[in-house]
């Protein structure tokens, strides 16, 4: 496994031993870690702290990020999508659609390249997460 996935898996159950929500996200420059972040609505009672939010913010200020690509454990939403179409990172490698297709079609149309890994332990985290606490998960996806 990719050892930037592996990172943004390892945010994510991070995130789930704090309470919170299963998503991970690791932004890369030129090879590089630049941050990592997780999803925080929960410990941080932050409504659009979302794991790539976070990743995000914790990169700081780094200039361009034409030259970046960001990992994230599932597809993003649309507005941690809008983020990544903001600042023109071209690319967007995803753990996994299948619990949350989110807004690939969006990224795509507006020339991120979007790579699906529809990776198995991404998948069960999900899985597991939105069956134990299915009123969290709708919360975080506006249900």
């Amino acid at each position: 496994m990719d050892e930037f996935m592996r990172i943004a898996i390892d945010e994510a159950k991070k995130g789930l031993s704090e309470g919170g929500i299963p998503i991970g996200s690791a932004l890369v420059k030129n090879g590089k870690l630049v941050a990592s972040g997780r999803n925080k609505r929960v410990q941080e009672q932050n409504p659009i702290l979302h794991g790539e939010m976070d990743c995000m913010n914790n990169a700081g200020r780094i200039g361009s990020y034409k030259d970046t690509v960001i990992y994230s454990t599932l597809m993003p939403c649309y507005m941690c999508a809008g983020t990544i179409v903001q600042f023109k990172i071209p690319k967007v490698i995803v753990g996994e659609s299948k619990t949350f297709s989110g807004a690939r079609d969006f990224m795509e149309s507006h020339g991120v390249e979007v790579i699906d890994l529809n990776n198995s332990e991404c998948i069960e985290m999900m899985e597991n997460f939105i069956k134990e606490k299915p009123q969290l998960w709708n919360e975080d996806i506006g249900e």
